[in-house]
């Protein structure tokens, strides 16, 4: 087998990423929830994951996915919260994963499918760490929610992938 090196290019590459979802993690901590509904994200941090999904491939944006709750959740966070955004992490980059491989979906409705499997993920975590399932009901909800700024991202991280390939920063 092969041995790769990281060459300081591609090191700085992934340590701007983890910083820019940190960065945008926790803006969206300080933005209130929309339209009273608790637990509504925008979901900023998956723009970063789609751009690594797209320019990286499947093992550098869950490597970013994972390294960005862990870090988000020792700093910002408590162990609940860690549990709820590893099921809801988890989940939506094996279904993003799972759907661009296929190469039938566009960037756009894997984007979707990533937000609402996050609050699908998020809500299973729920009923396990409070044992009852009458919360499931709320999963509705999210799935508006979640498709929405599925939508939104989709596009934005469209627009971005386009834009960061004429800058070549996508070059390995």
């Amino acid at each position: 087998m092969k041995k790769q090196t990281i060459t300081t290019k591609t090191l700085a590459f992934y340590a701007l990423m983890i910083a820019l979802a940190m960065i945008l993690s926790y803006l969206e901590m300080l933005v209130p929830p929309f339209f009273a509904i608790p637990g509504m994200k925008l979901g900023l941090t998956n723009l970063v994951v789609l751009i690594m999904l797209y320019s990286r491939g499947a093992k550098s944006a869950m490597f970013i996915n994972l390294v960005r709750i862990l870090l988000v959740s020792l700093l910002f966070g408590s162990g609940v919260s860690f549990i709820y955004s590893l099921a809801g992490g988890l989940l939506s980059g094996l279904v993003m994963i799972l759907l661009k491989r296929t190469g039938k979906f566009s960037i756009v409705a894997v984007s979707i499918a990533g937000g609402v499997s996050h609050n699908i993920g998020q809500i299973l975590a729920a009923v396990l760490l409070l044992n009852t399932t009458s919360i499931a009901w709320y999963l509705v909800i999210l799935w508006f929610t979640g498709t929405a700024s599925g939508a939104v991202i989709g596009i934005l991280g469209g627009i971005l992938c386009k834009k960061l390939q004429n800058a070549r920063l996508f070059e390995k």
